[in-house]
């Protein structure tokens, strides 16, 4: 067994592989190049989990995956879903590391999951859940330490429950232990829709250095979450049409644009867009409507070698973690489909919640209005400096977000030294 073999898992060897392109690209240090590949801390967990009706006890799997303590508190979501593995966090984190590098945090990456599938469980199922397994990280997060957001899920609430079970350990009211929370707990509403909005910021930008308008394309949002919801809202206000959306439950396409306000009402009673009378039912394959921008939004690994030929969008924004495989990235760029990478597109959530932790650990108040200005300022300069990277060596813009990425992190590997 090599040093790796405990992390390897489909998502953890294409981020490798990824990593490895670009570290032999700008001749990494060889010691930091191997030193990289590997998370300084992986706590995996069980504990016992009962459902309501209380006939037994289950044993249920967490883990919390630490990339680089080196910059910082390490910050990363976390999930619940039935085929979370240690693999996948692993994965996810190295991929928070480059990703906080890129836009300028000062953080290094985490990533945490419960191995349960949420959508079947009560509320109070999950909050026992969510408690137990806070209580299982007490040693490995906090303030400084690891911050907690939400991810796939995992929401608000959730975020408050583990904010709520470590204050209470502690001893006193801790609203910086987790991002992404309500905001009647110091949350931030920019947090809520920062990764959304900001996908479609970086795709107006990048859209400019074609020469089209954002405003004047057609937009498929394949995945109605967090981030799907609010970068097709922020589609829809800036004049672009989002012509299809789906959930898990079913899809709505209306070739003259869907209303995304009235889409939100719907959800808000029905729970999901299956049924939305602003559009007809679709259930063929999203992915694969023609359009001008695609934003996968759901999960990763949706857009591989076996659908990339069949994809009819100009640009991809990829707004969910790895939601295309290598080898279909290759596939698409050789037919001219412009991708701006997940560790670039939806960078706006860690950056939401950089803003909401500074103002939870200062006591300072900003406006939304100021959050969202400087938020859109952090991702388009950061996509400039992708940009100019990638002419610089003729390159796509995931390569050069890498590039960007991966050396700010070795820079500051090399400069804090090898200890002891």
């Amino acid at each position: 067994m090599t040093n790796g073999d405990i992390f390897r898992s489909d998502m953890y060897d294409e981020v490798i592989r990824q990593y490895d392109e670009v570290a032999e690209m700008i001749n990494l240090d060889p010691n930091i190049k191997e030193r990289l590949k590997l998370p300084q801390r992986a706590l995996i967990v069980t504990f016992p989990f009962r459902r309501d009706e209380y006939t037994e006890v289950e044993t249920v799997i967490g883990y919390r995956v630490q990339h680089v303590l080196s910059m910082g508190p390490t910050k990363g979501g976390i999930r619940y879903a039935p085929d979370v593995n240690l693999g996948e966090v692993t994965a996810l984190s190295i991929l928070m590391s480059w990703k906080s590098a890129i836009v300028g945090l000062p953080y290094g990456g985490a990533k945490g999951g419960v191995a349960i599938d949420p959508r079947p469980l009560s509320r109070a199922e999950k909050q026992r859940i969510t408690r137990r397994y806070t209580a299982e990280l007490l040693p490995v997060i906090g303030v400084d330490k690891d911050i907690p957001a939400p991810d796939m899920g995992t929401d608000e609430q959730t975020m408050a429950w583990i904010m709520d079970t470590y204050s209470n350990f502690v001893g006193s009211p801790q609203p910086g232990i987790v991002t992404g929370k309500p905001a009647s707990l110091g949350g931030s509403i920019t947090r809520r829709e920062a990764t959304g909005r900001g996908a479609v910021a970086i795709a107006s930008a990048a859209m400019e250095k074609l020469n089209k308008k954002y405003s004047d394309s057609t937009v498929v949002v394949q995945g109605f979450g967090n981030v799907g919801r609010y970068a097709a809202l922020a589609s829809y206000e800036m004049g672009a049409k989002v012509i299809a959306v789906n959930d898990l439950n079913g899809g709505v396409y209306n070739e003259k644009g869907i209303n995304i306000p009235e889409l939100f009402k719907h959800l808000a009673k029905e729970k999901t867009v299956k049924g939305f009378s602003g559009g007809d039912a679709f259930v063929g394959e999203i992915l694969e409507l023609e359009c001008d921008v695609l934003i996968p939004a759901a999960v990763g690994g949706v857009i591989t070698s076996s659908n990339a030929a069949n994809i009819k969008a100009n640009v991809i924004v990829e707004g969910a973690n790895s939601p295309t495989t290598l080898n279909a990235d290759k596939m698409l760029r050789e037919n001219n489909v412009l991708i701006i990478p997940d560790i670039l597109a939806n960078a706006g959530g860690v950056t939401g919640s950089y803003f909401e932790w500074v103002q939870n650990t200062q006591n300072y108040l900003w406006k939304e209005k100021d959050l969202y200005e400087k938020l859109i300022d952090v991702l388009t300069s950061a996509f400039e400096e992708v940009y100019i990277i990638a002419e610089k060596n003729n390159c796509d813009l995931r390569t050069a977000a890498l590039i960007k990425g991966i050396k700010r992190v070795a820079a500051a590997k090399l400069t804090r030294g090898l200890f002891p």
